[in-house]
């Protein structure tokens, strides 16, 4: 079934930075909050769609905000996507860190408290998997050192891939819909002509298509008959990290 029927609504956009609201050369990106608003009313759903990221959150920021930032606005869906944070380790700081921000376990019972407030409140919620991200000099000067892997174009993805999977994972236990975004700009990279650079604007967060991605997905996931829709790629199985 749909998610929300058409009506008037409230949605909320919860995450970090590669949700929250970004100036770009001094104008603003459209962020998939951005084209959730201004798409989803000729689909038949109005209302309010707020944007709740904040940069450099982990779940554990997120869960000290949930109340103010989320439950507050009583919410007829919210979208859930971190993972970048929590899953970083700060290889960068003196003494260097060796483990992750947020421990996976931690990361995923976070998830879990805030999926359960959600429900007891009445909100409908999709889970967001985070995206990956390729090496840029700023973020090879910082982490390019083990456990990273500096020499592979996907080695800053080595702790996080078990934050995705984790997601995916939870998303099966709790029967939630999935916006497999980490296995969608995996497949856009397998495309002739195309590659996963495109999407991201210093290496680490969604360009203008990017964004566009992720909201075509979750504009199909909220609007479109069907089982799952935002967790078709990964119904199919992850297309292979690319190099």
């Amino acid at each position: 079934m749909k998610i929300l029927s058409s009506g008037t609504h409230t949605l909320v956009a919860f995450g970090d930075s590669t949700t929250a609201p970004r100036i770009v050369a001094g104008k603003p990106l459209a962020v998939y909050a951005d084209l959730l608003r201004a798409e989803l009313p000729a689909r038949g759903i109005a209302g309010t769609v707020l944007n709740r990221g904040v940069p450099g959150n982990t779940t554990a920021d997120a869960r000290a905000r949930f109340e103010a930032d989320v439950l507050a606005s009583r919410p007829d869906l919210t979208i859930l996507q971190f993972g970048i944070n929590d899953a970083a380790v700060d290889v960068w700081k003196n003494p260097p860190a060796t483990v992750p921000r947020v421990a996976v376990e931690a990361y995923v019972a976070n998830l879990t408290a805030m999926i359960r407030q959600l429900r007891e409140a009445g909100s409908q919620v999709i889970l967001m998997t985070p995206n990956p991200s390729r090496w840029r000099p700023e973020l090879l000067a910082l982490y390019g050192r083990p456990p990273y892997v500096p020499d592979d174009p996907m080695g800053l993805n080595v702790i996080i891939q078990e934050y995705v999977q984790a997601v995916r994972d939870l998303a099966r236990a709790q029967q939630l819909p999935l916006v497999d975004v980490y296995a969608r700009y995996l497949a856009y990279h397998q495309v002739a002509g195309q590659s996963m650079d495109g999407l991201l604007l210093d290496g680490e967060h969604p360009n203008a298509r990017g964004h566009r991605l992720v909201a075509d997905a979750l504009v199909g996931c909220v609007t479109v008959l069907s089982d799952d829709v935002g967790a078709t790629l990964l119904e199919k199985g992850a297309p292979q990290t690319p190099s």
